[in-house]
């Protein structure tokens, strides 16, 4: 009954608006025909009132047809991370009271490191959240994270501080079994239970099901055997575990250190980590970084991959493997059969994989071994792992340093890049001309005729001459930025999606519009407006198309900004943008009625009832010429005065316009300054 009522209340609302838009046309009919308007103050009007008058009325229905129609579809894809703190699915009914469902795990002690596996089955649902908190005290955060066994039905979400610390569903496809891993963490309290909400339908579900209690043994050996993945490595090189894991101290002064973030702690859950510190001869190597899959590392000659010596630790059936390869072009990379590493050890904690080894600066018996006194490109790449220990391609693209170094010469402190420096030039020389140049080229063409068209320069209109150069300085920018992707990748790029297709549609467009204004007509000729239509659908098109393509270049992996930082800074550019156009828009508009009023006044309406003469500046009695003539004067005094007060007010507009893009332009560089 309430929905009804609310729908409703919104069709009242539309109906409203609908019958103040009729009463404005009525009333701009009779303007047109009982006062003389012209047709194009008719339209004018119609936008005036329509955009100012009834904006607030459209804006309140519109809020009412979000707040009424917009569908409470709860979770499908199962990101739930606003039901972290509660587990309660926002599906506006209540919980069911006798669970159904069972979860399991395959032991009830734990040490720090160790994959417990946990199994949640029963009845068919849809979709499910699994979390492991502390038995003690329930509302808690989650501790611990968790690894998959199956992609297709679970995935990974992080809730709170800790890195993939809960479990839930890809889609509502009908399942009967998920299973999970979850890794328990160097803090983890002494017990910790499994909780899990389980949705059978969209209005029946389960909160917070609880499963068994697993206990922390009392103590944990600083390195306890393992058994190793590998059956020539656990009988030449045993494997260890790591009881605390690693930090900076040293980088710099005793150890050479490459961190992303710049100065990041090893410590943290977003901190890649690769150390070198030499030791005789022989080099003790550190690597850490958020992953659930794999990290490498790779010593090469140029900034390209293969041909390298490449040292990885993946994480195979929950226990890391540690592991020498060589890589062949882009191909995947091919692992050693003999492994010339010694003091192996590892860590795989609240999502951070860690791993350690130590190898000697000269291998002269091992092929593709290089020797670690000469100067390298490092290159420190992470991805994803398969259950067998199988490696994919990494998601993103490596981090390479900016130049060649000795990792066994002077001790240093040093960051990288995972764009390539081509890349990073692209992207911005692209942000330059269509964040900058080209935007307020148009807005200087579209509002400051008026405001320059007394003004000169090099013999012509100032505001021609602006934006001329403006737009020029685009099509060089662009023509440059368009060349340097084909240049680092040699070719075409296949694993960019959209993007270069779009980017060549934009190129073709801008390289387009100054060859079309070269052939453009007198001001009085009649094809003139037939070019100005084309000349502004093509600036409109290349500006569209240009936004679209910075969108989904912002999240190739060759650039890859922060998201979603980078989208929202965008939204706002667009915001930011289209907010001034339409300010000017409507100041414009403000502009040509009071001057049309003004000409109305002049063009001698002596019928016209008193009030109406007084406000056109008539007198109540007959006038004389020279009484006219004067009118006249200061109608045009009037005209004039009104002139200067909209140039005043657009200069500082376009000022406030050009610092916002200037914050915005600089906001994108620093961005990509920093990857």
């Amino acid at each position: 009954m309430q929905g009804k009522q609310k729908r409703l209340q919104c069709s009242v609302s539309c109906l409203a608006v609908r019958r103040k838009a009729m009463m404005i046309l009525l009333r701009l009919d009779c303007c047109n025909t009982r006062t003389g308007c012209k047709p194009y103050l008719f339209w004018q009007q119609l936008v005036l009132k329509t955009s100012l008058m009834e904006l607030p009325g459209l804006a309140f229905a519109l809020w009412m047809f979000i707040c009424l129609y917009a569908p409470v579809d709860g979770y499908p894809s199962g990101k739930v991370r606003e039901a972290c703190t509660s587990m309660i699915p926002c599906h506006g009914s209540s919980p069911q009271p006798s669970p159904e469902h069972t979860i399991t795990v395959n032991g009830t002690e734990f040490k720090p490191g160790d994959n417990i596996e946990v199994h949640l089955f029963g009845p068919d649902f849809e979709g499910f959240f699994i979390q492991a908190r502390d038995a003690e005290h329930l509302d808690s955060p989650a501790v611990g994270s968790f690894m998959l066994v199956d992609r297709r039905l679970s995935q990974l979400l992080t809730c709170g501080r800790t890195k993939n610390s809960a479990v839930s569903h890809t889609s509502k496809a009908k399942k009967k079994y998920v299973k999970v891993y979850w890794i328990a963490p160097g803090d983890a309290p002494k017990r910790v239970q499994f909780l899990a909400t389980v949705v059978k339908k969209y209005k029946t579900f389960w909160v917070k099901i609880p499963g068994p209690i697993v206990s922390q043994l009392n103590a944990l050996s600083p390195a306890t055997p393992l058994h190793a993945t590998s059956e020539a490595i656990s009988a030449s090189h045993p494997i260890s575990y790591l009881s605390k894991p690693f930090n900076a101290s040293g980088c710099g002064s005793m150890k050479f250190c490459i961190r992303n973030p710049s100065s990041c702690d090893p410590e943290s859950a977003s901190c890649f980590f690769l150390s070198f510190q030499q030791e005789k001869s022989s080099v003790f190597i550190e690597m850490s970084g958020p992953s659930e899959g794999y990290l490498a590392f790779a010593l090469s000659h140029d900034q390209w991959m293969g041909g390298d010596d490449a040292y990885l630790c993946v994480n195979e059936n929950h226990h890391v493997h540690v592991s020498t390869a060589h890589l062949k072009g882009r191909s995947p990379p091919v692992l050693d059969s003999e492994n010339a590493l010694e003091d192996v050890s590892w860590r795989l904690v609240d999502g951070v994989l860690q791993c350690s080894f130590r190898r000697s600066i000269r291998l002269p018996t091992y092929k593709g071994r290089f020797n670690l006194d000469s100067s390298y490109y490092i290159f420190l790449a992470d991805g994803e792992a398969s259950e067998g220990g199988r490696i994919y391609k990494h998601h993103r693209q490596p981090l390479i340093t900016n130049g060649i170094y000795n990792v066994t010469g002077l001790p240093q402190d040093i960051g990288g890049s995972r764009s390539p420096r081509l890349i990073k030039a692209h992207g911005a020389l692209m942000f330059v001309a269509w964040i900058t140049t080209v935007s307020i080229g148009v807005i200087v063409a579209r509002f400051f005729k008026p405001v320059w068209s007394h003004s000169f320069l090099f013999g012509k209109e100032m505001w021609f001459q602006v934006h001329r150069m403006l737009m020029l300085t685009t099509v060089m920018l662009t023509s440059i930025s368009f060349v340097l992707p084909f240049i680092y990748r040699g070719g075409w790029s296949k694993q960019a999606g959209f993007h270069p297709y779009l980017g060549c549609t934009v190129m073709a467009l801008t390289i387009f519009q100054p060859l079309m204004a070269g052939f453009r007509p007198s001001r009085h000729a009649p094809r003139r407006q037939l070019f100005n239509w084309f000349h502004w659908s093509t600036g409109t098109t290349a500006r569209i198309l240009a936004v679209v393509t910075m969108f989904l270049g912002m999240d190739l992996p060759a650039l890859d900004l922060p998201d979603p930082w980078d989208t929202y800074t965008m939204i706002g550019f667009v915001a930011w943008h289209v907010g001034t156009d339409l300010l000017l828009e409507i100041h414009s508009y403000c502009l040509v009625r009071k001057g049309s009023r003004l000409l109305r006044c002049q063009s001698g309406e002596k019928n016209l009832p008193l009030k109406r003469r007084l406000n056109c500046g008539f007198f109540p009695f007959p006038l004389t010429v020279e009484v006219i003539e004067d009118d006249r004067v200061q109608i045009l005094q009037s005209l004039t005065s009104a002139e200067a007060e909209g140039r005043l007010f657009k200069q500082i507009v376009l000022t406030i316009y050009v610092c916002g893009n200037a914050v915005f332009l600089i906001a994108f560089l620093a961005a990509i300054n920093q990857i």
